[in-house]
């Protein structure tokens, strides 16, 4: 299972870091991802991380601002959100496929886990 946390309230401008447990046979050697779904709109892709942190994608909208990381011995990966913006407010999931590279189509993806809400206040 892969459980998601670390989601709250907070104004335009401030930081948020959410985290993303998962076991270790879903998360071992299996790239992971962030994506976020605001009130009538699609999934979107956030960022993903390679099986061992070495390589990074972000979409262009929090590129600068989002970093994602992951520690391996934790099984846990993580999303710092800075300068975030009232169009960062979303339901975010994590996500983890069976391979170790991991890119924006959320089709790639084998293993969700339950959505944290973010709500950034203007």
């Amino acid at each position: 299972q892969l459980q998601a946390s670390g989601g709250g309230l907070v104004q335009a401008g401030g930081s948020l870091r959410l985290s993303c447990a998962a076991s270790r046979r879903m998360f071992s050697n299996n790239a992971t991802g962030w994506f976020r779904q605001a009130p009538g709109k699609e999934r979107e892709f956030v960022a993903a991380i390679t099986w061992n942190g070495g390589s990074h994608v972000y979409a262009e909208s929090v590129k600068g601002r989002f970093t994602m990381s992951r520690d391996n011995a934790k099984n846990t990966v993580y999303l710092q959100m800075s300068s975030l913006k009232p169009e960062d407010t979303a339901v975010y999931y994590c996500a983890a496929n069976r391979k170790a590279i991991g890119g924006p189509s959320r089709h790639e993806y084998n293993y969700w886990g339950r959505g944290t809400q973010v709500t950034v206040s203007s």
